[in-house]
């Protein structure tokens, strides 16, 4: 296992033109078997060899075009070559057209990060028909959304952050005037909910809400009160480079109820109640037919669930001079397999 990893970390494995090495075994063994093997003697049982873990035919992975998409594509081609021999393709994906085209002739196989709430209707009627099937949520959690402050910030604390306890802590950490809260552009729906949540958790006169205009300037400004050390907070999503690069906490936004989540959408919310934001379902899909014909590859990616702070390094990764896709994957691949091999070693044959 190690050496095959190690022979794709030293760009030695050309993962869309050479054939799986598998596949080149199978059929050395049945060439020189064919060179020097006597003529098979007549009622003698022959050797079938095992079926390969991939089939006979390429596996084809979408690789989407935002970038946390991009890099869970090159990771898995990698892996899948390399451990179960198969002769991967990576191919530019969209979420609605590949979820349709899954829907309609199972290519791609594997969509690795498909947010289905945002094409329900699709999805919904790939899955009444059995054409596609969630193996496992691509992330190991499921909360994307959230309020966070900069660890310096978190660490003068005595237990972790989270939003019930700012009533009590923001004049402490900010006793001269209120502390900055960073909300999103005012045309994106969580402006409305973050002013909501301000009500809901009685922060109105401790911190001053400033919606940016869009989010260059969102980052900017997170970016200039880091720079400066100033206590303030912000609202934020995953995954994202911007959380590993600054190096921030999550505050716990305690539990879900989407009774109160509904009226926190509302500007007219007449009455807000604390909630955490909307759990969003983000899913490895796979066409059914790999389900059915490589058993071994769908139990794979039922255990391939990444944990969002290992993406957000990834993403802060790619965001360096020189990074692209394929590096940060190889680089993943070389030194976290504390990570990924446990994805692996139970499918194995």
């Amino acid at each position: 296992m190690g050496s095959r990893i190690a022979a794709i970390t030293g760009g030695m494995l050309l993962l869309m033109t050479v054939p799986a090495w598998a596949q080149v075994s199978v059929l050395d063994r049945a060439q020189d078997a064919a060179a020097g093997a006597a003529e098979p003697v007549p009622g003698a049982a022959q050797e079938i060899a095992p079926p390969l873990a991939c089939g006979n035919q390429p596996l084809a992975i979408a690789r989407m075009s935002w970038p946390s998409a991009t890099l869970l594509a090159e990771i898995h081609a990698l892996i899948l070559a390399a451990e179960f021999g198969c002769d991967m393709r990576i191919t530019p994906g969209d979420m609605g057209a590949t979820a349709s085209s899954m829907a309609s002739n199972g290519q791609p196989a594997v969509a690795p990060e498909l947010w289905v709430n945002r094409i329900a209707d699709v999805w919904n009627g790939a899955m009444d028909a059995q054409m596609v099937r969630s193996a496992a949520p691509s992330y190991a959690e499921t909360s994307f959304e959230g309020w966070f402050m900069p660890r310096f910030l978190a660490d003068t604390l005595a237990a972790s952050p989270s939003a019930a306890a700012l009533a009590e802590i923001v004049p402490v950490l900010s006793p001269q005037e209120p502390m900055r809260f960073i909300s999103c552009p005012p045309d994106w729906a969580c402006s409305i909910i973050n002013r909501n949540l301000v009500s809901a958790h009685g922060l109105e006169a401790l911190v001053e809400i400033v919606e940016p205009a869009n989010r260059f300037e969102m980052d900017r400004l997170i970016a200039e009160a880091v720079n400066r050390r100033e206590p303030f907070l912000f609202y934020y999503w995953q995954p994202n480079a911007v959380l590993a690069q600054l190096d921030f906490v999550a505050l716990d936004m305690g539990p879900y109820d989407e009774a109160a989540a509904r009226c926190l959408a509302d500007r007219a919310c007449a009455d807000p109640q604390v909630s955490a934001f909307p759990p969003d379902q983000v899913i490895i899909a796979l066409a059914e037919r790999v389900f059915v014909n490589t058993p071994q590859i769908a139990a794979y990616f039922q255990r391939a669930s990444l944990p969002l702070g290992e993406m957000n390094q990834l993403l802060a990764e790619l965001n360096q001079p020189g990074a692209t896709p394929e590096s940060v994957a190889q680089r993943f691949v070389a030194e976290r397999g504390d990570l990924w091999r446990p994805w692996v070693e139970n499918g194995l044959p």
